[in-house]
């Protein structure tokens, strides 16, 4: 069991015939006591010194693990969230390229109903403009043909005799 202070100051020594000065020894024993008194009040403020920074420690390394488990669930959940907008992205993709295909087969699908109707029109067009050729020439031909001439006389004569 290690020496107090008060173990010290009440330590008495036997005397003897030669012994060493009385004053001497209790100057240089009130010297180590208050030294040892010195140094015992240093060992309990480190004591409480070291308990404190054990408790700061266990506290710190509580809030260090907290910390390290929630870096771990943000890092899998921007994982989760990463994963997700991949599927998505892809998803995204996909209708876009079925709604292109979709788009571009409708308008394929126009553009041949449109180049049927246009052949259609360019076909009609020459009939009508035959048709339209024979008719003027057909005309033409009564208007050259002296036949013209007799219908006309022979309307003349009708009308004058209708009038009358």
């Amino acid at each position: 069991m290690p020496l107090t202070p008060l173990d010290i100051h009440n330590k008495e020594f036997n005397r003897g015939f030669r012994g060493y000065d009385e004053d001497e020894v209790n100057e240089f024993l009130d010297q180590v006591i208050k030294d040892y008194e010195l140094i015992i009040r240093e060992k309990k403020a480190l004591e409480e010194q070291v308990s404190e920074m054990e408790e700061k420690l266990s506290h710190f390394s509580t809030i260090q693990e907290t910390l390290n488990n929630s870096i771990l669930v943000a890092q899998e959940t921007a994982e989760d969230v990463k994963r997700n907008a991949n599927k998505e992205s892809k998803l995204i993709i996909k209708e876009a390229e079925k709604n292109a295909d979709r788009i571009i087969n409708e308008s394929l699908s126009k553009s041949r109903k449109i180049s049927l109707e246009i052949e259609e029109l360019k076909t009609q067009s020459k009939v009508f403009r035959n048709r339209f050729r024979m008719l003027i020439q057909a005309q033409l031909e009564m208007l050259e043909n002296d036949d013209w001439d007799q219908l006309m006389q022979y309307e003349e004569e009708e009308s004058k005799q209708e009038n009358r």
